[in-house]
């Protein structure tokens, strides 16, 4: 199980890193450059950042569940 968990939270993690990094601070940001540049000051948010947002936050409650996985794995053994 430990070989399973393990792998599922390293890739949680960098894919968790990337998708921090992509959405857009106060003055833009990595987003901009998949297209969330002009529409974002004038609509809101665009379609594309609340899907990276939603993205977002099933990466990391993946990450989540495999860190508190990881750490009753590692406390039985």
């Amino acid at each position: 199980m430990l070989y399973l968990v393990t792998p599922l939270h390293l890739a949680a993690s960098g894919i968790l890193i990337v998708l921090v990094l992509l959405h857009s601070g106060k003055g833009g940001g990595l987003s901009d450059m998949f297209g969330g540049g002009i529409g974002a000051s004038a609509a809101g948010s665009t379609v594309m950042e609340k899907n990276l947002n939603r993205l977002t936050v099933v990466v990391a409650l993946v990450w989540a569940f495999t860190t508190i996985a990881l750490g009753m794995l590692l406390t039985n053994s």
